[in-house]
């Protein structure tokens, strides 16, 4: 049986990026998801309680965390959930491990700057783009979206979001 979940918390330890017998990259780090709160007695919001969890993400994926995750980050991490037991000298505890499928920086928290990176083996059919830093910001969404003038893209029209009053005074 797997357990899929999503946890919303805090990059706990930097990510560390070690090799598997077999050679395969693997991206570990711990994750920190703290319950919090509404105390009505004090009127304050307060932490409820800590859950800890090993992540562990492979190949591309860990690689990219391990470009752009450090302690501290809001994250949002998706993957299959593995409870084991463990045993080491004379003493013993339960782990909670994530295998991750995707994982992201929590946008409540802060901004980010996504810079899509091409893929190490392509896939039969697709086509490999240059190292990032050979793209322009657009690489890789004119099969997406259409981007007039990409080098000096129009300015986006918000009127719809504005309320009349204000649209009038700007209009």
């Amino acid at each position: 049986m797997i357990d899929t979940l999503t946890i919303v918390g805090r990059v706990a330890t930097d990510p560390i990026q070690v090799q598997t017998g077999g050679g395969v990259s693997v991206t570990n780090f711990r994750l920190a998801s703290t319950h919090r709160r509404f105390d009505q007695a004090s009127q304050a919001w307060v932490d409820a309680g800590t859950n800890w969890f090993s992540v562990a993400a492979f190949r591309q994926l860990g690689e990219h965390v391990k470009a752009s995750l450090r302690t501290g980050d809001s994250v949002i991490v998706t993957g299959r959930l593995k409870i084991r037991n463990w045993e080491s000298n004379g003493k013993q505890g339960t782990s909670v491990d994530i295998d991750a499928e995707a994982i992201g920086h929590d946008l409540r928290w802060g901004t980010t700057a996504y810079r899509p990176q091409a893929r190490t083996t392509p896939t039969e059919g697709s086509t490999a783009r240059p190292p990032a830093d050979q793209q322009s910001p657009a690489a890789g969404l004119e099969d997406r979206v259409s981007m007039p003038g990409a080098s000096d893209p129009e300015p986006l029209d918000v009127s719809w979001a504005q309320p009349e009053s204000l649209a009038s005074a700007t209009a």
